[in-house]
């Protein structure tokens, strides 16, 4: 796991995520597009913002069931990022995110727990070989997704 806290912009709010790469029997990575108004859709894994206190091991794992419906254990952090963004509520952040990889059997999800956000702005989601992210037309984040993935895969 690469380090990242030395590259951290302390003038914008520190947002500790949990991001999840799930993938399914197939190796397929499950991805969710997001359309906020005012910028072209784009595609990310599962995952999100750390609640007040909370690990980003127990953030991935209440991400995990709260986006996919999905129960399990999401094992070791496999890396971290530090990139500045726009929250899709508009705040300018710095993030801190942490990647966890988790295999399921099934290529099948419950999103009824999504949030009210999620709701409106995750309009869609899809299962993606890494071919298809490799050339898929609109962003993909974390860019580097299959060179994530392919990683663990030699471990």
């Amino acid at each position: 796991m690469s380090a990242g806290s030395a590259h951290l912009n302390s003038a914008l709010r520190l947002r500790r995520a949990a991001r999840l790469i799930v993938l399914d029997a197939q190796g397929r990575a499950l991805m969710f597009r997001y359309d906020v108004p005012g910028r072209p859709p784009f595609w990310v894994t599962a995952g999100g913002e750390c609640e007040a206190g909370e690990s980003f091991d127990d953030a991935a794992r209440r991400e995990l069931f709260e986006e996919t419906g999905i129960i399990a254990d999401p094992g070791p952090q496999i890396a971290q990022m530090t990139p500045q963004f726009i929250t899709v509520q508009g705040e300018p952040v710095q993030a801190d995110e942490r990647f966890y990889l988790v295999r399921v059997a099934e290529a099948r999800i419950d999103t009824s727990r999504h949030t009210a956000t999620e709701q409106a702005m995750m309009t869609q989601h899809r299962w993606f070989t890494r071919e298809e992210l490799a050339h898929w037309p609109e962003a993909v984040f974390p860019a580097n997704i299959i060179a994530m993935i392919e990683q663990e895969q030699h471990l």
